[in-house]
C-alpha cells in the first residue's frame, strides 16, 4: 500500500504552542535538570521572517536565540528539524499556489542547502540555493 503523502497544513495547525520542559534525563546534549524549549511552527516562521532580505541564520543560532528568549538552556534539535520541515513544506505548496515570495515563511534565510533538513525538502537543496540567490538580489535591488 502506498504511503500517504503528509498533510503539512494539518501538521502546522496541529501544533501545540510553544513551552518549556525539564529535561529528567539527558537528551540530544541537553542535560538532565536543564530546561528544554519546544518550540512550533509558526514560531520558527516569524523568526524566519525577522531576518532581513538578504540575510540568514544557522539553525544552530535560531535554536540558541528561541531558547534564550523562552528562558530556556536549550531548544529541543528534533523538533526544531521537524518544525523547520513543516514550515519549508507550507511555504513552498504556498509558492506552488501563486504566493509571492514576500508573503510566504522565508524558510532558505535558516535552512542552508548544505543541512540535513535541505536534503528532506521536496525542493531538495539546489531550489534552496536559488532561494537564497533570488533573495540576495531583492536584497540589493530593494
Amino acid at each position: 500500500m502506498a504511503k500517504k503523502p503528509t498533510d503539512w497544513r494539518a501538521r502546522y495547525a496541529k501544533a501545540k504552542a510553544p513551552h518549556v520542559v525539564m529535561l529528567h534525563a539527558d537528551f540530544a546534549g541537553v542535560k538532565a535538570g536543564q530546561t528544554m524549549l519546544i518550540s512550533s511552527p509558526e514560531e520558527i516562521g516569524r523568526y524566519a521572517a525577522a531576518i532581513p532580505v538578504g540575510e540568514t541564520r544557522s539553525i544552530a543560532r535560531m535554536r540558541a536565540d528561541l531558547a534564550r528568549r523562552a528562558g530556556a538552556a536549550a531548544m529541543c534539535p528534533v523538533t526544531t528539524a521537524i518544525f523547520l520541515r513543516v514550515v519549508a513544506e507550507c511555504s513552498l505548496r504556498d509558492l506552488a499556489d501563486g504566493q509571492p515570495l514576500d508573503a510566504v515563511a522565508p524558510f532558505w534565510r535558516v535552512i542552508d542547502p548544505a543541512d540535513k533538513v535541505a536534503g528532506k525538502l521536496s525542493c531538495g537543496p539546489d531550489h534552496i540555493s536559488y532561494l537564497r540567490a533570488l533573495d540576495m538580489a531583492l536584497s540589493r535591488d530593494g
